[in-house]
């Protein structure tokens, strides 16, 4: 792996104006990011759908251009198997214009996790709410020739590599594709089988995945699991 392929998310550097922000990843040699405007972009308010054009999104891809970065990816940190009904029809009316912009943000990629319950307790319900917004998510990227991207993460409703292999069954598209981060396919029970937690992602996810993550976790004296950067874990 060549430095130009290593990328990093936007908001680790703040939530800042949006050539500011691009100047700063620039600043630091990453040639790739992964932004989820919400999060990471100050000048705008993109919290309700409508904010977005093809100019504006063009206009920031050319800010990160400028600075020697490329959006691989935009991130969608949204609850999608919402079940109030009017706030998922909000949510996903946000994800597809995304999907319908990631293009002229220069970006092939809309990733997102699926979202935690309080409690963190899941029903058949849920899981069939997340199958309807995925098919029709997937529908939306075939319109416009890019990616969902779905991540597999701890207490998520997808929240092992068997369920994302799951779900990616039950919605056949071409346009789905497998953001792996096998920091996040880890808890403080399966810690100490890392090696083949990992291993099973790659073999049941290996042919779809088209974005990775990469961290470190470390298991403390009391028994949590916390996160730590790459390659600074004992």
């Amino acid at each position: 792996m060549t430095d130009r392929s290593i990328g990093v998310l936007a908001h680790l550097f703040g939530c800042l104006p949006y050539r500011e922000l691009a100047a700063k990843v620039g600043q630091y040699g990453f040639k790739h990011v992964q932004l989820a405007l919400w999060k990471a972009i100050q000048d705008y308010d993109f919290s309700r759908p409508g904010r977005l054009s093809p100019g504006l999104a063009q206009t920031i891809g050319e800010a990160f251009e400028r600075n020697g970065v490329r959006i691989s990816v935009l991130g969608c940190y949204l609850h999608m198997f919402e079940l109030d009904e009017e706030q998922r029809r909000l949510n996903v009316t946000r994800f597809k214009e995304l999907l319908r912009h990631a293009r002229d943000f220069g970006c092939p990629t809309v990733a997102f996790e699926t979202g935690v319950n309080p409690g963190e307790e899941y029903a058949d319900r849920d899981w069939t709410a997340m199958r309807e917004t995925l098919a029709e998510l997937a529908e939306e990227a075939e319109r416009w020739g890019v990616y969902v991207g779905l991540e597999a993460a701890n207490r998520h409703l997808v929240a092992t590599a068997g369920q994302l292999s799951r779900m990616l069954g039950e919605v056949p598209s071409r346009n789905i594709g497998v953001v792996l981060d096998p920091g996040n396919l880890l808890n403080a029970a399966n810690f100490d089988r890392q090696d083949e937690v990992i291993a099973e992602a790659f073999r049941l996810l290996g042919d779809r995945i088209i974005a990775c993550h990469a961290k470190d976790r470390r298991l403390e004296p009391n028994g949590q699991l916390i996160e730590a950067p790459p390659g600074t874990a004992k």
